[in-house]
């Protein structure tokens, strides 16, 4: 692998990092502040973290993710790697679930309360298991 070559794969996984790392924690603001009064200041302080972590962090940083795998995808020839087709499937699930964060981000900005904090503690799960099977996928290539 060439050293832009090795660059890209660097920023892609500091970028699948910072991903997930908002893909985990905006969930997890969604379980409190879906117990919050609408209105509240507490609500207020959900809203401006929530949009902050999607606007900020999560978004670009998805990007990026993006951006770079499919970079890498095309440089070292992967197109026709079944591994690579099941990665990316799972990466649109992912993104999918980005979408409907940020759809329950413009909820809650609007004082909606579309789901119960169980809700949002089941659907934190989600990133994470397709966190893994991405994982799982890019190091063992099992097809």
């Amino acid at each position: 692998m060439g050293d832009a070559a090795s660059w890209l794969k660097t920023l892609h996984i500091v970028a699948f990092a910072a991903w997930m790392a908002g893909m985990w924690y905006l969930p997890r603001l969604m379980v409190y502040h879906s117990d919050a009064a609408a209105g509240s200041e507490v609500s207020e302080t959900f809203k401006i973290m929530e949009r902050r972590l999607l606007r900020a962090i999560a978004t670009p940083a998805m990007l990026v993710t993006l951006a770079t795998g499919l970079a890498m995808a095309g440089l070292q020839g992967w197109w026709s790697e079944g591994w690579l087709h099941a990665k990316l499937l799972l990466v649109l699930l992912l993104a999918a679930a980005h979408g409907t964060l940020a759809a329950h981000v413009r909820g809650f900005a609007a004082d909606r309360r579309e789901r119960s904090s169980r809700w949002y503690r089941v659907f934190n799960e989600v990133p994470t298991l397709l966190f893994i099977g991405i994982v799982v996928l890019v190091i063992l290539k099992p097809f």
